[in-house]
C-alpha cells in the first residue's frame, strides 16, 4: 500500500449517513479490481466516510470515478497537484476533443483539493491556491486549444509557439478571487479580455475582421471552460468585470479601456483591479496594460468618496440579496452582514484610501493586506487577528457548503438537514452549538466592519431650522444663523445657497451638490461651536472655493465627523493652518492615514517613510518634491495636535524638530549625489551640524534652521569629474542643500535657512574644513558663538564616523577653561546689546520680552558653558540647562507652550487681544490659566520673577565696570 495522503487523511467530524456511505464503499470495490485498491480505501475510510456520508457532490465523484480517488489516495497531495496541472496544460486537440479530459481533470482537482481540505492535510491558503492555480491553467489550456483551432481554419496565421502567446496581443485578466489566488470550492471565475489591435492585426490572415473574431475567440473559449456535458462543466466564466459590460463586446481593445477608466471609471472597478492579474495570454501586453492602471488604482490624491461608493454598494447587496438577519440558516456567509465581504470591503476601503500613498498596502490578498494595514498603524492588532480568524472560518464554512452538491452557494442551508451536513464537514456534531458558533462569528466580523463606517450625519441642526432652498433666504434659516453667533446671518446665507446652486468647483456636480446638502448643517453647526463663527466661517470659504474637487474632500468630511470638528476649529483658530489648507488642499492627505491622530511622541513610521520614500526619488527635484508633501502633511498634523491642545510644547517642539531633522537627513544625501553629479565624486566625509531651536530640539511651526556643514578631505583633494577642490566641492553641495530645504517648487517650500552661526559667519566659506572649526574656536570664536555651539548637534553625516569626530570637536570646543564671573558678564553684555538693538514688539512678543524666552536661554547656555568647562555633562535642552533655576524653567516653558500655539495659528506677528474669544481661552488652558485676563496678569508676574531670576545669575554690569 502507499504511503500518500490516504494515511494522512483525518476524519472531519460524524458521519451523518453511515449506511449510504457503506454502500459507496462496495461500489468502489466493486469498480476497481486493482492490487492493493482494498487496503488502501481501507487505510483512509474512516476519515473517508463523513465526507461522503455528508457530500452527495464528493460521493458521486468517488463512485463515478473510482481511479481518480485511487490515484488521489495513493499520491502525496502536492505532487498529485503538480501531475494535474501539467496534464491540464499540456491538453490539446480540438474543443470537442479538449471538453471530456479537462473536466475530468477538474473532478480530480476537486477531489484532491476537497480530501485534503476536510482531510485537514491542506490550510486554506493551500486550498485556494490549488483551485486558482487549476483555473489558470484551465484557463490557459482552452485560450490555445480554440486558439489553435481558429489557426487550422486559417484565420490565425501566428506560431503556435509564439512567445507572445496564442493569439499575439490578446491577454486575459483574472480578476476577483481568481486574481489573488484566493478562488472557492465552487467558484465562478472573473475573467476580462483585452487586446492591442496593432499587435492583433499582425497575427490575423487577411480579411479578417479584429473584433468579431475576438469575440469569437472568447465565445469558443467561455464555452470550453463552462458548457455542461455528460462529464459536468470547468468553470463558469464571468466576463462582466469588463469596461461598461452592457455596451462594449467580451473582449475590450486595451486603449478603450484605460480611456474609459481613466474618466469614467467606477470605485468599484478601482477596487477590483487590486485583485488583478495576468493569467492567460499576451504577457507582455497584460503586464503593460495593468502597469497603465496604476495611477488609476492607487490614487495619491483625497479620494473618500470610495468609502462612500463602497458603502452603498455593500447597502445594495443586503436589500437585494440577503436580508438583515443574523441567524445561521439561510445566512449569507459571503454577503450578508458579518460576512467575507464585510472583511474584504474593510481591507480595501482602506487599501483605496491608502494605498496610493503606501505601496505596501497594495497585497492582492486579503489576509496579507491586513496584515500590511496592522503593520502600518491602520488596523490594531486585535482588530487584525479578530478578522484573520474570522475569515478563514467562513471561507472554510463556504466550502462546506458548496461542496454537498458544487453549487456556486454562500447560503448555509436553511433546512437542517442540510444544514448538519455542512455542520459535520466542518467538525460539529450537535447543530444548535454549530448555529450559535455561527451567529457570534457573524456578528463579531460586523461589529468589526461598523467600526470602520461608525457614525452618520444629521441633516438637521440643534440651534434650529436652516433651509437653503429658493431664491430668498428663509427668515427661520437667518434667526438660527443669528443664534448661532454671526454678525451678517444674511450674508452667511447668500454664500451657503450659491454653493447649494454650485457657484463654486466643489459643487459644481449633481455629486457635489447632494454631499453638500448633508455637509452644511454639520458645517454651521461645527463653526458655531468654536465660538469665532464669523472667522471660522470666513476661512472656510476660502478654502472651499478654492477646492478644484469638492467631491472627495465633502465625502471625507461626512464620514470623519470629529475630524471635520477639527479642521473647522483650525479655520477658526488658526489663520496659517487655514491659508495652509486654501493653497494647498492636499494637507488633507494626511489625515486620511490612521496615524494622523497618534500622539506627537510615539514611533508612527511617519519619518522612516519619508526617509525611504526620498531615498527611492529617481532625481534631485523628485527627493526634493516627496520631501515637501510628507511635510506639508505632518507640518498640518503637528499644527491640529498643538492647537487642539494634544500635544504639549516639549511635545511639539520635539515633533516638529523630528521632521526637520528627516527633511535634513533625508535632502543631504540627494544633494551630495546632485553634487557628485555636477562635478564627480570626492574622497571626504560632510556632516550638518543643526545650532538654535533645531540644535536643541525645540523648534515651532515658524522656526528657521540655523544649521552649518562641515567636511573632511586630503588638502590635495579634487572630485573626479571637474576637478574641484574640496572647499568647492562642499560649498556646491551646501548650496544645493541650502536650495532642497528653502526653494519653493510646485510642492513648496520647507524652511528658511540661516548659516549666519558657523565660524567667520557670512564673510568666510559656506562650508567648514573641521581643522578650521578646530582652531576657530580655540583661537577667534567669541562667546556668544560658544553659547550658540550649546545646542549644537550632528543631524546627519555622511559617515558615521565623521558624524562622531564632528561631535567631540564639538563637545571639545566647549570644554575650554572659562572663568565665570567673565563669562556672567560676557553673556550679559550680549542680552544688554540684544535689548537695544532688538526691543520686544509689546506684550505679546514671547521671545524678547524682558523675563521670557530669551532670558531663559541666555541662563541655560551661561549653565551649560559652565558645566563643559568643570568637564560636567551637557545637553542641548533649554529646560535641562535651568534644571537649577525653577522660575526660569517655568517662564520657559509656558511662553515656549503660547509660542507653539502662536506659531501654529499665525504667520506674521499676532496680537492675541485681537483675536477671538475662543483662541484666548485657548491659550489661556494652555498655560493653566482659568481665562484670559488671568493669564496676561500671570505672565505679568511670572516676567518680573524671571527677570529677577536671570539677574541673580547674570548680574547688570554697572556703569563703573
Amino acid at each position: 500500500m502507499s504511503q500518500g495522503l490516504a494515511t494522512r487523511l483525518q476524519p472531519c467530524g460524524p458521519v451523518r449517513d453511515g449506511e449510504a456511505a457503506r454502500r459507496l464503499y462496495e461500489r468502489v470495490i466493486e469498480a476497481a479490481d486493482a492490487e492493493g485498491w482494498r487496503a488502501t480505501l481501507d487505510a483512509a475510510w474512516g476519515a473517508l466516510l463523513p465526507v461522503f456520508a455528508a457530500s452527495p457532490y464528493l460521493a458521486g465523484l468517488a463512485r463515478r470515478w473510482p481511479d481518480h480517488l485511487r490515484r488521489t489516495l495513493e499520491s502525496e497531495p502536492e505532487p498529485r497537484l503538480g501531475e494535474i496541472l501539467a496534464a491540464t496544460d499540456a491538453l490539446s486537440g480540438s474543443p470537442d476533443e479538449a471538453k471530456a479530459p479537462l473536466r475530468w481533470l477538474k473532478a480530480e482537482l476537486h477531489l484532491l483539493t476537497a480530501l485534503c481540505d476536510l482531510g485537514g492535510v491542506w490550510n486554506l491558503d493551500q486550498v485556494t491556491g490549488a483551485l486558482s492555480r487549476f483555473a489558470d491553467a484551465a484557463a490557459r489550456a482552452a485560450l490555445r486549444i480554440t486558439a489553435d483551432d481558429w489557426r487550422r481554419r486559417g484565420r490565425l496565421i501566428s506560431a503556435p509557439d509564439d512567445p507572445r502567446g496564442p493569439v499575439p496581443g490578446l491577454f486575459v485578466l483574472a480578476m476577483g478571487k481568481g486574481g489573488a489566488f484566493e478562488l472557492n470550492y465552487s467558484s465562478d471565475i472573473d475573467l476580462s479580455l483585452f487586446y492591442e489591435p496593432e499587435v492583433l492585426e499582425t497575427a490575423l490572415s487577411e480579411g479578417v475582421e479584429m473584433q468579431g473574431f475576438i469575440n469569437r475567440l472568447a465565445q469558443g473559449l467561455t464555452a470550453l471552460l463552462a458548457e455542461r456535458t455528460a462529464d459536468g462543466y470547468v468553470f463558469r466564466v464571468d466576463l462582466r468585470l469588463r469596461p461598461d459590460p452592457s455596451s462594449t463586446p467580451p473582449v475590450v481593445a486595451a486603449p478603450m479601456a484605460l480611456a474609459y477608466y481613466e474618466s469614467v471609471g467606477q470605485n468599484w472597478e478601482r477596487a477590483a483591479f487590486i485583485k488583478a492579474r495576468v493569467c492567460a495570454g499576451d504577457a507582455a501586453e497584460g503586464a503593460d496594460f495593468l502597469k497603465a492602471l496604476v495611477p488609476y488604482i492607487w490614487r495619491r490624491s483625497l479620494d473618500y468618496q470610495a468609502v462612500l461608493d463602497i458603502q452603498s454598494i455593500k447597502k445594495q447587496i443586503h436589500v437585494h440579496k440577503t436580508g438583515e438577519g443574523l441567524e445561521a440558516a439561510g445566512a449569507n456567509l459571503k454577503l450578508g452582514r458579518g460576512g467575507i465581504r464585510e472583511i474584504e470591503f474593510y481591507v480595501q476601503t482602506q487599501q483605496l484610501i491608502l494605498g496610493g500613498r503606501d505601496r505596501a498596502l497594495r497585497s492582492p490578498r486579503t489576509l496579507e493586506a491586513l496584515d500590511a494595514l496592522t503593520k502600518a498603524g491602520h488596523v490594531a492588532p486585535e482588530a487584525r487577528d479578530e478578522l484573520r480568524a474570522a475569515y478563514i472560518e467562513l471561507r472554510a464554512l463556504e466550502h462546506r457548503a458548496q461542496m454537498l452538491a458544487d453549487e456556486q452557494t454562500h447560503l448555509l442551508p436553511v433546512d437542517p438537514e442540510r444544514r448538519a451536513d455542512v455542520a459535520a464537514l466542518a467538525g460539529q456534531g450537535d447543530l444548535a452549538t454549530f448555529d450559535a458558533e455561527i451567529e457570534r462569528l457573524l456578528v463579531r466580523v460586523n461589529a468589526r466592519y461598523g467600526e470602520l463606517f461608525e457614525g452618520g450625519e444629521d441633516l438637521s441642526s440643534p440651534y434650529g431650522s436652516l433651509v437653503f432652498t429658493g431664491v430668498e433666504n428663509d427668515p427661520g434659516t437667518l434667526e438660527t444663523l443669528a443664534r448661532m453667533g454671526f454678525s451678517e446671518p444674511a450674508s452667511v446665507s447668500d454664500t451657503i445657497r450659491s454653493w447649494h446652486h454650485g457657484r463654486i468647483q466643489a459643487t459644481r456636480t449633481a455629486r457635489g451638490r447632494e454631499l453638500f446638502t448633508r455637509l452644511a448643517p454639520q458645517l454651521l453647526t461645527a463653526v458655531a461651536k468654536t465660538g469665532a463663527p464669523d472667522a471660522a466661517f470666513r476661512r472656510f470659504a476660502v478654502f472651499f472655493a478654492g477646492l478644484s474637487a469638492g467631491v472627495q474632500v465633502q465625502a471625507l468630511f461626512l464620514n470623519q465627523p470629529k475630524l471635520f470638528d477639527l479642521v473647522v476649529e483650525v479655520m477658526a483658530f488658526a489663520p496659517r493652518l487655514a491659508r495652509m489648507l486654501g493653497r494647498r488642499p492636499q494637507a488633507l492627505d494626511g489625515v486620511l492615514d490612521a496615524r494622523f491622530l497618534t500622539d506627537l511622541d510615539a514611533d508612527s513610521g511617519i519619518v522612516s517613510q519619508l526617509l525611504a520614500e526620498a531615498a527611492a526619488a529617481t532625481d534631485f527635484e523628485e527627493a526634493m518634491n516627496v520631501v515637501r508633501r510628507q511635510h506639508r502633511e505632518q507640518v498640518f498634523r503637528i499644527g491640529m495636535h498643538t492647537i487642539t491642545g494634544r500635544a504639549g510644547p516639549e511635545e511639539a517642539g520635539r515633533a516638529n524638530t523630528d521632521l526637520a531633522d528627516a527633511c535634513m537627513r533625508a535632502l543631504a544625501p540627494a544633494a551630495l549625489k546632485e553634487a557628485e553629479r555636477m562635478g564627480g565624486a570626492l574622497d571626504g566625509a560632510v556632516a550638518v551640524v543643526a545650532l538654535g531651536k533645531a540644535g536643541s530640539r525645540e523648534m515651532s511651526a515658524s522656526s528657521d534652521l540655523d544649521l552649518m556643514t562641515v567636511y573632511a578631505a586630503p588638502l590635495e583633494a579634487a572630485s573626479a569629474g571637474r576637478g574641484w577642490s574640496a572647499e568647492t566641492f562642499y560649498g556646491r553641495f551646501t548650496q544645493r542643500f541650502i536650495a532642497a530645504l528653502s526653494a519653493h517648487t510646485a510642492e513648496g517650500g520647507l524652511y528658511e535657512v540661516d548659516m549666519r552661526l558657523r565660524p567667520t559667519g557670512s564673510k568666510g566659506p559656506v562650508s567648514v574644513r573641521l581643522e578650521t572649526l578646530r582652531a576657530y574656536y580655540a583661537d577667534e570664536a567669541d562667546t556668544w558663538e560658544f553659547m550658540a555651539l550649546t545646542r549644537a548637534r550632528v543631524v546627519w553625516a555622511s559617515d558615521d564616523g565623521f558624524g562622531a569626530e564632528v561631535t567631540a570637536a564639538l563637545d571639545e570646543a566647549l570644554r575650554r577653561p572659562r572663568d565665570a564671573v567673565q563669562t556672567a558678564r560676557e553673556v550679559r553684555a550680549m542680552r544688554d546689546l540684544m535689548e537695544r538693538e532688538r526691543a520686544p514688539k509689546g506684550f505679546w512678543d514671547l521671545k524678547l520680552s524682558a523675563g521670557a524666552q530669551v532670558d531663559a536661554e541666555f541662563v541655560g547656555q551661561y549653565r551649560q558653558l559652565m558645566a563643559a568647562a568643570a568637564g560636567r555633562p551637557l545637553t542641548v535642552s533649554t529646560l535641562e540647562a535651568l534644571k537649577d533655576d525653577r522660575v526660569l524653567a517655568d517662564s520657559w516653558r509656558i511662553h515656549q507652550q503660547l509660542s507653539q500655539l502662536t506659531a501654529c495659528a499665525f504667520e506674521d506677528k499676532n496680537d492675541p487681544d485681537q483675536e477671538p474669544s475662543g483662541f484666548q481661552q485657548r491659550l489661556a488652558a494652555a498655560a493653566g490659566a482659568p481665562d484670559f485676563d488671568t493669564l496676561k496678569a500671570r505672565l505679568i508676574d511670572l516676567r518680573l520673577d524671571a527677570r529677577r531670576a536671570f539677574d541673580a545669575v547674570l548680574p547688570p554690569i554697572s556703569d563703573g565696570n
